[in-house]
């Protein structure tokens, strides 16, 4: 099943928020940046959870990442002994069937040693505008929901100056033998269990997969697709190319000026 880290707790000084996940961890110290907000109360009397995925979304997927990890994950599969004409079309087949790769290597091939370690430093750097973007929000809960595992989530986390920011997150243990991730309905369930949130009308969430994307639909959330062609896309019920367009589409949690700012720091081509 997705671990969950806890961040911070605005109102336990970085306390556990639930001790109900063996697995949770907290940053005592660390205290969160952003804006007081007043709650709001939602008719079932629960937060709003603001869902985000990381990897390909929070950063843009022309930073060269995907291309790093997929042959990092391709010399996976040669390690194991697969020949070598037969690893592209796997490690495919097991994102369809598993919607992560490394989940059918784990399954099928479980003395396969998946090392985490990528050059994020050589390739990510602080992003300011988003940073301002997430912290200018304006909702109960922020919190991370990835696919990837602990260490490289908060490399990433880290690197793009994002640290302070979430409540929590939701991220995928390798070494468990049957861990789920997204796409499946009960790793959602499980992040929604995680944020402290009942009721999937209470729950927004932004990803780069069309099968993620299509599945939080599908659960009830409301979902913003970050699609290379947002023309062409129908996944979600909004659709944009650049993680600071969020506010466009969702102008309920910001205001004109932080709508304004994040536009402005999109980079231009």
């Amino acid at each position: 099943m997705p671990s969950t880290l806890l961040i911070r707790d605005d109102h336990t000084n970085g306390n556990v928020l639930n001790k109900a996940e063996e697995n949770a961890t907290t940053f005592p110290d660390q205290q969160a940046a952003g804006e007081s907000i007043e709650r709001t109360i939602t008719p079932n009397h629960e937060p709003r959870v603001f869902f985000f995925d990381i990897d390909n979304c929070l950063y843009h997927k022309d930073s060269g990442i995907h291309d790093v990890m997929r042959e990092k994950i391709e010399q996976y599969f040669e390690d194991v002994g697969i020949e070598n004409n037969k690893v592209k079309s796997l490690s495919y087949r097991y994102y369809i069937d598993y919607g992560l790769a490394i989940r059918g290597l784990v399954i099928h091939h479980p003395d396969a040693k998946v090392d985490g370690a990528l050059p994020l430093e050589d390739i990510l750097s602080e992003n300011p505008p988003l940073r301002e973007m997430i912290k200018s929000l304006k909702i109960e809960k922020k919190w991370l929901f990835t696919n990837a595992g602990k260490h490289h989530a908060l490399r990433v986390i880290k690197i793009l100056g994002l640290e302070g920011l979430f409540d929590g997150m939701t991220y995928c243990d390798y070494t468990e033998p049957d861990f789920i991730c997204k796409p499946e309905a009960a790793s959602f369930r499980r992040a929604m269990k995680d944020a402290g949130v009942v009721h999937p009308s209470n729950c927004y969430f932004v990803d780069d997969s069309a099968a993620n994307v299509d599945k939080a639909l599908d659960i009830g959330w409301t979902a913003v697709h970050v699609a290379d062609d947002p023309v062409k896309s129908n996944f979600g019920h909004y659709q944009i190319t650049n993680i600071l367009e969020l506010p466009t589409v969702l102008p309920e949690f910001w205001d004109e000026e932080s709508t304004a700012a994040a536009l402005a720091g999109i980079p231009s081509k």
